[in-house]
């Protein structure tokens, strides 16, 4: 019997190592013959749980890693091989004790791609093939299990009936739509085709002990009425919880469910009839003075952990714990900008996002990987992370770090306008309107869409639902999600039907979209107007030098070069989807290999991020409600739109992007020379002192201004035109220009160095600067963090654009993932910056601190 998968079990055993498998073809038995513990598999191999067949192959060495040169295109595709080239059996062993009369044990699949037949202990657990990607599975299987407590569990993993061919469009021929499955991986534009199309039981296998009523399912609302701040008392909040209650038994049951948060416990007797799952509604209850959830910038994270229990006299039958952040999401539309607007906990909130697709194309998700890459999504100081609908609902785990570092979440459903039919395409096997009628399976997609709602609709950071990509699903699936399901499972976020719907943003001068997605002259984001709560809009980003080594053969590791107006690339860089940076790299000088590129590629990328996310900012609340950058991060070695890269090291983009999204922030606008500050707190920050100065290729200053200023809450503010001072400081060699802001007390509250080309576009000054004479000391400050002090003496030029990292003392490879509170940085004459970088995992042997930059030379600091 199908059922339900509960969050976390009370009694709850992984499965998730251990395993082997082997191709279905290279067995003649059935699965009740292998799933007896008698049959001997210790010829299969080493099977990766969770993971895909091509995981378990490479982890195996029988295939070469798919991210590296040229690697994948040596690896069978499923289309050119046939489903069964990639139809598994994976084993487990176990051993489990039968339990006493009147509990139970329970077999939970989190996810399994694409259909799959159980066995355990040489008996078919599941009559017919359970199917689709996204649906959780749960079974009974108490009856199954040995006297002996040795078990054998065998699942014969099939991939999805429609491999679609991987022809070189977005989502190949688009056919792999019709699967409830995701779309990436028959290729798209950043990325090659996942050979496998991820078959495999790539989510976590768990075994639950329950009494005789288990808990599924349980839901947390929280209301916050009114306009609130983060600090203070704070008003009551209400909380309204629920709970499904599965009776496992053949007669009825009386109890007591118990939810237990904050100190206070809310108690439902009830009674169950035999074998039947009923959801309770309890009572709701108020908290006093409650600790808010508020997203990145804005305020604190705070969690409340709670329980619900189900007790049977004094027995305790089953339990299930939820982490709560207690916030409220509400959306209006603004009529000024003519797009929908976020307010949490009764406070607009200028959206400043990154697109998302997936943690690791190949589906080897970790809780430290999540973490990390959440993490680097905070120190952007964005606020919003959307989840790509061609991919995946993202994991519980994901939530958690994104309810951690707050992050709101903007999760899409699968469906894309590439595969789904919104545009003609001749990549496309099927017409326009054929595409626009997958999946082939309806009823399998609903199913599967109210299973993963109800899997993560508990997160504070989960704050917008989507019906798709660019595209709405069917008129049958669409009216379904937004009349039915999402009323009914989870009634208090918005639910829009597509990602740039008119519903969430629309230009009177040209409809609603998304993009561009190219570099872009660093004057449009200031100067043109794009749609006002855009969805995907970004431009290049490749990593630096040691990002490149990593997956580029020695003998492609060539620069792209510009021939007749047109870059040209390697081979390799075009197979990993290099997005070219046409001519914006010779105005610091055509670059002379590839190392001299990719430090060049760092200035552009911090500019262009900079520039995108300050551009929206200084027009917040009059052009724009948000914006989302395509895209913040990759999911496999792809050279285009990436935050950090696929092996978690940062390049400039991140911090470019960091500056240009502070909560309180000073910048320049390139076009018209005003100085403008941001401010995207609740309060007005007032008697900040303002300090505009220019420094020249020999380091000496200008003072261009120092004044009292104020920004009112939650807007900008123009202060002053410096256009004219800068146009003759500029003139002959360019110029830094230095912004900030400093609080009464003299503390830096936002610091902006832009360094501006000389009057025909070039940065003739910086091909020319001497060296600087940086000095750099590192000690430790923490556990597994580090101080980096970085002073420039009075009489020395900028020491401009160094890179630091955290390296091994024995290889300088880098240590990642490591987190530093700025990079990319310069230091002014006479200026000490000080840097805090830390790293999440113990090492082996000595790190140091690694530090280049523009004109100073790299060197390795012992860390004291």
């Amino acid at each position: 019997m199908f059922l339900p998968l509960i969050l976390k079990a009370q009694n709850s055993v992984d499965l998730n190592s251990g395993w082997r498998c082997i191709k279905a073809e290279d067995v003649a038995l059935t699965g009740n013959q292998i799933s007896v513990s008698t049959y001997n598999t210790n010829t299969w191999m080493p099977a990766i749980v969770p993971g895909t067949v091509l995981t378990t192959l490479l982890n195996n060495h029988l295939v070469p890693d798919p991210f590296y040169g040229m690697n994948n295109k040596q690896i069978p595709d499923i289309y050119d091989k046939g489903n069964a080239f990639y139809t598994y059996w994976f084993v487990k062993d176990f051993k489990f004790t039968k339990p006493a009369a009147g509990k139970s044990v329970f077999l939970n699949l989190r996810g399994v791609n694409y259909s799959n037949d159980i066995y355990i202990n040489g008996k078919k657990l599941n009559v017919n093939a359970s199917q689709g990607m996204f649906l959780r599975q749960s079974y009974n299987i108490t009856a199954f299990l040995t006297n002996n407590s040795n078990n054998r569990l065998a699942i014969l993993v099939h991939p999805a009936p429609v491999a679609g061919k991987p022809n070189g469009g977005q989502g190949g021929d688009g056919t792999i739509a019709r699967n409830v499955a995701m779309q990436y991986t028959a290729g798209w534009d950043w990325i090659q085709p996942v050979h496998d199309r991820n078959t495999g039981i790539w989510d976590k296998v768990t075994l639950q002990e329950t009494g005789a009523v288990r808990v599924i399912n349980p839901h947390v609302v929280t209301l916050v009425p009114g306009t609130r701040k983060p600090e203070g008392i704070q008003a009551p909040a209400i909380l309204k919880a629920s709970a499904e209650l599965q009776n496992t038994l053949g007669k009825s049951v009386e109890g007591v469910l118990n939810w237990v948060i904050n100190g206070q416990v809310v108690t439902q007797r009830v009674k169950l009839t035999a074998n039947t799952t009923t959801e309770i509604t309890l009572p709701p209850i108020t908290i006093a003075n409650p600790k808010l959830w508020w997203p990145n910038g804005y305020g604190a994270q705070h969690l409340y952990g709670s329980e619900f229990k189900f007790t049977v006299g004094k027995d305790v039958s089953d339990k299930d714990s939820v982490q709560v952040g207690i916030r409220q999401i509400d959306t209006k539309w603004n009529e000024h900008t003519h797009s929908r607007q976020i307010f949490v906990n009764g406070q607009k909130i200028f959206i400043k996002g990154g697109n998302w697709i997936i943690s690791d194309a190949m589906l080897r998700f970790s809780d430290a990987r999540y973490d990390a890459e959440v993490r680097y999504h905070r120190d952007m100081n964005i606020n919003l992370i959307r989840v790509w609908g061609g991919a995946i609902v993202e994991r519980p785990e994901f939530y958690a770090s994104c309810d951690k570092y707050g992050m709101l979440v903007f999760q899409d459903f699968w469906m894309s306008g590439d595969c789904n039919g919104r545009w003609t395409d001749p990549a496309k096997k099927d017409d326009q309107w054929v595409r626009r009628q997958y999946p082939d399976d309806h009823s399998l997609y609903l199913l599967s869409a109210a299973d993963q709602i109800k899997m993560v609709r508990n997160h504070p950071s989960l704050a917008i639902w989507c019906g798709g990509n660019e595209i709405p699903p069917p008129d049958d699936i669409l009216i379904a999600l937004r009349d039915s399901l999402m009323p009914k499972l989870d009634g208090t976020r918005w639910f829009i039907d597509y990602s740039n719907s008119s519903d969430m943003s629309y230009n009177t001068e040209g409809g609603n979209g998304d993009g561009p997605y190219g570099i872009q002259n660093i004057n449009s984001f200031w100067q043109h107007k794009t749609y006002p709560f855009n969805s995907e809009v970004g431009s290049v980003g490749v990593g630096d030098y040691a990002s490149l080594v990593r997956f580029l053969p020695v003998v492609n590791r060539t620069m792209p070069k510009l021939k007749s107006g047109k870059e040209e690339a390697d081979s390799v860089w075009d197979y990993h989807k290099y997005i070219g940076y046409q001519d914006f790299l010779m105005p610091y000088g055509e670059p002379k290999d590839l190392r001299d590129f990719a430090m060049k590629a760092q200035l552009v990328n911090y500019d262009q991020y900079r520039a995108l996310m300050e551009g929206f900012s200084a027009h917040m609340w009059e052009w724009y409600t948000g914006s989302i950058i395509w895209k913040t991060q990759n999911p496999w070695t792809a050279l285009r739109g990436q935050m950090y890269d696929y092996y978690l090291d940062p390049n400039a983009c991140l911090y470019g992007l960091r500056v240009g999204s502070e909560p309180l922030h000073v910048m320049y606008n390139p076009v018209d020379g005003t100085i403008t500050g941001v401010n995207n707190g609740f309060t007005n920050a007032n008697n900040l002192i303002l300090v505009i100065k220019t420094y020249d290729m020999t380091g000496r200053d200008s003072l261009i201004s120092q004044a009292f200023i104020s920004i009112g809450a939650s807007s900008y503010q123009k202060i002053q035109s410096i256009k004219r001072v800068i146009e003759g400081l500029r003139k002959q060699e360019g110029i830094f220009l230095s912004l900030q802001l400093l609080d009464q007390g003299k503390h830096v509250k936002s610091s902006n160095v832009y360094w501006l080309p000389n009057e025909e576009g070039n940065y003739s000054g910086l091909q020319k600067i001497e060296r600087a004479s940086l000095n750099v000391s590192a000690r430790y400050s923490g556990i597994r963090k580090v101080e980096v002090v970085l002073s420039n003496p009075s009489k020395s030029p900028v020491a401009f654009f160094n890179r630091l990292a955290l390296v091994s003392a024995d290889t300088h490879e880098r240590i990642l993932p490591a987190f530093a509170t700025d990079n990319y940085l310069s230091v002014m004459p006479g200026e000490t910056r000080k840097v805090v970088m830390d790293y999440q995992k113990n090492i082996s042997g000595r790190p140091q601190i690694q530090i280049y930059g523009w004109n100073v030379p790299e060197r390795f600091i012992n860390i004291e």
